[in-house]
């Protein structure tokens, strides 16, 4: 088990491209009381501050169980792993909640958050802890770069999440005391 701190959003420190393209992110919506929620593995999205807050976005297809949690529950978290859980979020973002309970199977174990209804977990090394501020559909006429469009070959285009985040718990090496 891992030991978090409580970070403050002026003292959070993280290379976001890394987290998102290497580390891989968790991102799980709905209601750990209730029993309630859905969690799938994300590689795209940002961090940053927006509207006078700081800021998660992220990205969900239509077509993904977890989109129905996204737009049903107002919070969600959004989680880092040490790299010995990367083959439980290769599981977590290939297989459906639709079909059984793939947190259970992942191994991972889902834990009350601080701030939201969404679920944490115990093995997390870094945990974002957000409140949706807005959301938009990614527009296919607005891609500027054709590219884009071949990561659409289904039509599923994205709908974006911009999560506000209220609470940071992490391990050391998400922390920097600047003072």
């Amino acid at each position: 088990m891992v030991t978090l701190i409580n970070i403050p959003i002026l003292e959070f420190v993280a290379k976001p491209n890394h987290l998102f393209s290497k580390k891989w992110l968790l991102l799980t919506s709905g209601n750990y009381s209730l029993g309630q929620y859905n969690a799938m593995t994300i590689s795209w999205g940002s961090i940053g501050e927006i509207w006078a807050k700081p800021f998660i976005q992220v990205v969900v297809r239509p077509t993904r169980h977890t989109f129905g949690f996204m737009e049903e529950y107002p919070t969600f978290t959004v989680c880092a792993f040490p790299e010995e859980y990367h083959s439980a979020l290769a599981l977590l973002g290939s297989k459906s909640g639709r079909d059984g309970n793939k947190i259970k199977e992942s191994g991972l174990t889902p834990e009350p958050s601080l701030a939201v209804a969404a679920p944490g977990y115990i093995e997390a090394e870094l945990i974002l802890e957000c409140r949706k501020i807005y959301w938009q559909d990614l527009e296919p006429n607005q891609f500027l770069d054709p590219e884009i469009e071949t990561h659409y070959s289904r039509k599923d285009y994205h709908r974006i999440y911009f999560g506000e985040i209220l609470s940071i718990r992490g391990t050391d090496a998400y922390y920097q005391n600047e003072q």
